[in-house]
């Protein structure tokens, strides 16, 4: 396969990437990186396998950092790995600490995961469980924008570390920015100095938003349906995506597990029935805003009466995107003021239409995302 550096060069030389020195820049420390992973470094008689110390790549939205991730993470020559949106990751985390504090005492003895000393805290046998799973963990949009990950982030990675994973993230951050004006944010710094001390941060500097290029280059809205317009959906996710692998992902949504079946590099893919014909409502939307800076949606129908219910998800939905700044790329039976044409509610959908229209322009195509908090019990 080749390394990252190689596999970037393909890309260039065939015309899907072009030059960029932060990302050469990038794919030549992920690289180095790979190299080291794959000498390995062996603990000792009685102690664990180091650590190489990880990478923490940050930048603006739509430099290729995820398409960069793809490339380190295929080629990595480690075992068990694992790649995950940091989001999920932390949800899981919170599941399992949940899971140990509601076993009886008898139980949590006989556990695999069980770790002595540790009196009642559960971190320490999630900390023993996500190292057994990975010895490499790879955290696409690495953000902390709640409290109850800030609390526990310094412990658990602390034992991470020391059970010998080594940590590469993707994030829009500099370390330093993370959980920026969170409440106690002063308990949180420690866990910012262990990051920069486990991980090299790297800032993946391009001054091109290829995102934003990409975006612009083509139209957001297609219509009518049908295979011509599934088949520019197909495009503008191979441009928005830079070519990077689809991932699943589950977002948990007060308690609730909301799946999404594909997503890479921030942009996130549905159907309309996916989203709009499901019982979801406006924290689900708020939290796929949240978490995805670009929206690919397929198949909007002509809304009626008779479709209030998903009429009302798509009214949210949009008020979601919109409230967030983040970008729409969909596929629909008919131009927005057309969609919603006569009966009992079109009225109200006057103002959805107009913001459609809005989100095709220039301007809001080129305007900053607004921070949205994940949303998780």
């Amino acid at each position: 396969m080749g390394g990252v550096v190689q596999q970037y060069e393909a890309r260039v030389s065939a015309g899907t990437l072009s030059r960029d020195p932060a990302q050469a820049a990038a794919a030549e420390q992920l690289d180095a990186l790979a190299l080291r992973l794959s000498k390995g470094r062996k603990g000792g008689l009685f102690s664990k396998p180091e650590p190489e110390r990880g990478l923490y790549l940050w930048g603006g939205v739509g430099r290729g950092k995820s398409m960069l991730m793809d490339l380190f993470f295929a080629q990595a020559a480690i075992q068990p790995k694992r790649r995950v949106h940091f989001h999920e990751f932390m949800a899981e985390v919170h599941e399992r600490l949940d899971t140990w504090r509601r076993m009886s005492e008898a139980d949590r003895k006989r556990s695999p995961w069980r770790v002595k000393g540790a009196g009642d805290d559960p971190i320490a046998p999630v900390a023993k469980q996500v190292s057994a799973e990975a010895r490499l963990l790879c955290f696409d949009e690495f953000q902390v924008t709640q409290i109850a990950d800030a609390m526990i982030l310094g412990r658990l990675f602390a034992m991470l570390f020391e059970a010998g994973v080594t940590v590469v993230a993707t994030s829009n951050r500099h370390p330093d920015a993370l959980y920026k004006d969170g409440i106690n944010r002063q308990l949180f710094l420690p866990f910012i100095e262990l990051l920069k001390q486990r991980c090299a941060v790297f800032e993946l500097s391009s001054a091109r938003d290829y995102r934003l290029d990409r975006l612009t280059e083509a139209p957001v809205w297609y219509t009518p349906l049908g295979a011509s317009s599934a088949a520019a959906l197909d495009r503008a996710w191979d441009r928005l995506t830079l070519g990077a692998e689809p991932q699943h992902c589950v977002l948990t949504v007060k308690g609730r597990k909301l799946e999404v079946s594909r997503e890479a590099a921030g942009v996130a893919r549905f159907t309309f029935d996916e989203l709009c014909a499901r019982p979801l409502g406006p924290i689900d939307y708020l939290a796929i805003a949240g978490n995805f800076h670009t929206l690919i949606l397929e198949g909007v129908p002509k809304l009626s009466a008779d479709k209030r219910n998903e009429a009302a998800r798509f009214v949210s939905l949009i008020d979601a995107l919109y409230e967030a700044k983040t970008k729409l790329v969909a596929s629909a039976e008919a131009e927005p003021d057309k969609l919603y044409p006569a009966g009992d509610g079109a009225f109200e959908f006057e103002r959805t239409a107009s913001r459609l229209y809005e989100m095709r322009s220039a301007d809001y195509l080129s305007e900053a995302r607004r921070e949205i908090e994940a949303q998780r019990p």
